[in-house]
C-alpha cells in the first residue's frame, strides 16, 4: 500500500486521537502539578447593628479575594510538584492507620476506600462476565434455528439499555418497597433493607454490571464459535470426549484470543466504574476512583473546584488501568511472537 493511501485512511483517526485523547491527557497531567488559587487580601470590615441610642459597630479584619478592575477575582497559578498526589493519597494518615491496625480508619480515607471497591468490583465481575457470556453464547449456538433470532434479541436487551437507566431501574426494584424487595420480604417473612449496608450495595452493583456487560461477551463468543474447526470437534467426539472435555480442550483454546480481548475491554471499563455509583446513589457507602475525580471537580459553596487534586486522581486512575492490563498485554505479546 502506498504511503499516501495509508495516510489518507489512518490520518483522520490519528488526528482525532491526538486531539481528543493525547492533548487532554497531557493537559490533565500538567494540571496535576499546578494549583490555581485566588489572591486574598486583608481588609477592615465594619459591621453595624442598630442600638437603643446609637448603632453598635464592630471592626474586624477579614480575608477577601482580590478583584481586578472588572470586578473579577484575581487568581494565581503556582507549581506544587507532587503535593496534589500526596493530598489525594494521604499517605501519612494511611500509614498511621495501617501501623495501628485500624482498618476501619484506613477505609475512611477517600482514595483507598475508592481503590478497594474499584479493584474488588473489577476483579470479581471479570470472571463472571466471561463465564456468563460464554454460557449465553453456547445456548445461542445450540438453539434451534427457528428460535435462534429471538434468543439473540432477548440476550442483547440488557446491553442495549443505557447504563445509568439500567442502574436506576435495578435501584428502584430493590430500594424501599420496590417490587423485588417486597417479594423477598414476603418470601422470607422479614424486613429487608438492601441499601442500608455497603456490602449489599456492592453485590447489587456487581450483579447489575454482569447482567449489563455479559451480552457483549456473548455475542463476541457466539461469532467466534462459528469458526471452530468442526473436524476437530468430530475427532474429539469419536475419541470419546464429553461436552466438558470438548469445551476445555477445543473450544476454549480457540476462543482464548477473544477471551483476552474481552478481558482487556472489561478491565478498562470496570476500573472506571461510575454509572453504578450514580444510579445506586451509593456515595454514602461505596465510591469509586472515577467518582472521586468527579467529586473533586464538583464546585463547592464558594464555586471553587479542586482541579489539581482531580487531575492527580485521574492520573492515578490511568496508572491503575495500565498496571492491571500489563499481564494481558504481556500474554498477547508472547502469543504474537510465538505465532510470528
Amino acid at each position: 500500500m502506498k504511503f499516501k493511501t495509508f495516510a489518507a485512511f489512518v490520518g483522520p483517526s490519528v488526528f482525532m486521537m491526538v486531539l481528543f485523547i493525547a492533548f487532554p491527557l497531557i493537559s490533565v497531567f500538567t494540571q496535576s502539578f499546578y494549583v490555581t488559587q485566588p489572591i486574598y487580601v486583608s481588609v477592615e470590615v465594619e459591621t453595624c447593628t442598630p442600638g437603643f441610642l446609637a448603632p453598635t459597630c464592630l471592626t474586624e479584619i477579614k480575608s477577601l479575594p482580590k478583584l481586578d478592575d472588572n470586578g473579577k477575582i484575581i487568581k494565581v497559578t503556582k507549581f506544587v510538584g507532587l503535593q496534589s498526589y500526596r493530598n489525594v493519597l494521604e499517605l501519612g494518615r494511611a500509614w498511621e492507620a495501617l501501623s495501628a491496625g485500624k482498618w476501619k480508619t484506613f477505609q475512611t480515607i477517600d482514595f483507598w476506600k475508592a481503590l478497594r471497591f474499584t479493584l474488588t468490583f473489577t476483579l470479581i465481575t471479570l470472571p463472571m462476565v466471561l463465564g456468563m457470556g460464554l454460557l449465553i453464547a453456547l445456548v445461542i449456538n445450540n438453539a434451534a434455528r427457528a428460535i435462534k433470532g429471538p434468543v439473540i434479541f432477548i440476550s442483547l436487551l440488557p446491553f442495549i439499555i443505557t447504563p445509568v437507566i439500567g442502574a436506576l431501574s435495578i435501584n428502584w426494584l430493590f430500594r424501599g418497597d420496590g417490587i423485588l424487595t417486597a417479594t423477598l420480604e414476603w418470601w422470607l417473612e422479614r424486613d429487608i433493607a438492601l441499601f442500608a449496608q455497603a456490602w449489599t450495595i456492592e453485590l447489587l452493583m456487581m450483579i447489575y454490571r454482569v447482567w449489563h456487560v455479559a451480552p457483549f461477551a456473548a455475542i463476541v463468543f457466539y461469532a467466534a464459535l462459528q469458526t471452530v474447526n468442526q473436524d476437530t470437534l468430530e475427532s474429539a467426539l469419536l475419541d470419546g470426549a464429553n461436552r466438558w472435555q470438548r469445551l476445555k480442550y477445543v473450544i476454549i483454546p480457540h476462543l482464548m484470543p477473544l477471551i483476552i480481548f474481552i478481558s482487556m475491554i472489561h478491565l478498562m471499563d470496570a476500573y472506571r466504574v461510575f454509572e453504578e455509583i450514580i444510579g445506586f446513589s451509593s456515595q454514602g457507602y461505596v465510591i469509586s476512583l472515577q467518582w472521586l475525580t468527579y467529586d473533586l471537580l464538583t464546585p463547592d459553596q464558594a464555586g471553587n473546584r479542586s482541579i489539581s487534586r482531580a487531575s492527580a486522581s485521574a492520573m492515578l486512575t490511568m496508572i491503575g488501568i495500565v498496571l492491571i492490563l500489563i499481564p494481558l498485554l504481556r500474554r498477547t505479546w508472547r502469543d504474537q511472537r510465538g505465532s510470528a
